[in-house]
């Protein structure tokens, strides 16, 4: 598997292991006729609740018959209602086993777990691909830029984007063609760097982030190519 052209934006790369891993587990099920006759979600197996159907429908683009349909699959694997990090760890484990995909698991969860509880409610996940999947391309640049601003101060560092792609290519760089020298990270952040810190003050802004993105067709093709998956 090739990932060229990553130093200019994960964000597909992102989406799609994600979406792989979700239909992997069974959490992104095709909707079945049953999933019509349902009025509500079905909440009397799970120790956490999720908001009504009705604020998770105004919440995100998802309709009530494909919110049923993906708490089913969420409920399938996380009985609990809850996914900690430990668990997201372990299915990314399983999908990459030739790979070390616990520090990319680590950031992906940290995305995802919106309130910093340290675990991912229905809410949160279902919100989350919402964006990745039925967002505006500003929604799903800025879900980006949180993936990358690790520590959340409204900064992009290299030392951040760095981390960032040696956890990708740690999962899967091993699988690519050609293979990737062990400083090809390093490359890739430097050309990120490049086209995005346009004022060159070492850091990168959401508003440098945006602007660049918008500006870059490649970037732009990626934003819609996973808007059809469910």
């Amino acid at each position: 598997m090739g990932i060229q052209g990553m130093e200019l934006c994960a964000m597909a790369v992102v989406v799609l292991l994600f979406i792989a891993v979700l239909k992997q587990f069974g959490i992104l099920e095709p909707m079945s006729m049953e999933d019509s006759s349902d009025s509500e979600l079905e909440l009397s197996t799970v120790r956490h609740q999720p908001e009504g159907l009705d604020q998770l429908q105004a919440q995100t683009k998802f309709t009530k018959k494909e919110l049923q349909s993906l708490y089913r699959g969420f409920k399938n694997e996380c009985p609990t209602g809850l996914v900690d990090e430990d668990t997201f760890k372990l299915i990314y484990s399983q999908f990459f086993p030739q790979g070390d995909s616990t520090t990319y698991a680590h950031f992906l969860f940290n995305a995802f777990d919106a309130d910093g509880n340290g675990a991912i409610r229905f809410e949160d996940f279902v919100v989350g691909l919402s964006i990745l999947l039925r967002g505006t391309v500003h929604e799903k640049l800025k879900w980006a830029f949180n993936l990358y601003d690790i520590n959340k101060d409204g900064y992009i560092t290299k030392e951040e984007m760095l981390a960032i792609m040696k956890s990708i290519y740690d999962m899967m760089g091993r699988h690519t063609f050609p293979i990737l020298r062990e400083d090809a990270p390093l490359e890739h952040v430097e050309r990120f760097f490049q086209k995005m810190d346009r004022n060159q003050d070492g850091v990168v802004t959401i508003d440098e982030f945006l602007e660049t993105c918008q500006k870059d067709e490649s970037i732009m093709s990626s934003m819609q190519l996973f808007e059809n998956v469910i």
